[in-house]
Formats: structure tokens, sequence, C-alpha cells
């Protein structure tokens, strides 16, 4: 609720660009989903977003483009989904048998 109440008031002032700096961390899954089905919804209302998440995966479900940083550098780039397939990714950040899930889910 603190998140989203966050949120809120910052759509107040009309932003063309929104900050979010882990907007997920400590909540639980299904406040996960919400935020997230909200940062989705004002970036298809014409807000941009600008998103620092750990959860890799649910943040490039909503993203259009990713950039993957370690230790303060960035060290890989692309859009979501090249991001959501790529190897290297998968196996840091989103577990090995992330794309089974998705080929399962594809099918």
């Amino acid at each position: 609720e603190q998140q989203m109440l966050a949120i809120g008031r910052a759509l107040m002032a009309r932003p063309t660009l929104l900050v979010l700096d882990e907007p997920s961390m400590g909540l639980a899954p299904k406040i996960v989903e919400m935020i997230f089905c909200t940062i989705q919804d004002l970036s298809h209302s014409g807000v941009t977003i600008l998103l620092v998440e750990q959860n890799a995966r649910a943040a490039l479900k909503i993203a259009d483009r990713g950039y993957v940083l370690e230790t303060g550098k960035m060290v890989l780039q692309g859009s979501a989904d090249e991001l959501l397939v790529d190897d290297d990714v998968k196996r840091a950040y989103l577990g090995k048998d992330y794309g089974d899930f998705l080929d399962e889910r594809n099918q």
C-alpha cells in the first residue's frame, strides 16, 4: 500500500517520466503483481518509466528495453524480449530453468 501511495502521489503532478527504484522490494507476491500491472498501465498511457529492479523477470516482462548492470557497469543491453532469452541473463538472473518454463508456456 505504501508503494502504491507513493506512485499515486508522484502521478498527481502528471509526469512524463517516472523513476522507480526497487518498487517490489519486500512486498508480498500479490502486491508485487499489482505494482507491476500499475507500472505497465502507466507505460501504456504514455508515461516513460525508468525502473531499477532486482526482480529481473518481472521487470523484463513489462519493459521495452533492459540494461544489466554489474558493479556499476553496464554489461548487457537489448530489448526485453532479447534479454529474456539471453543465456547469460537466464543463468545469472532468471534461473537456469526459466527458458524451459517459457518454452512450455508458449506451446
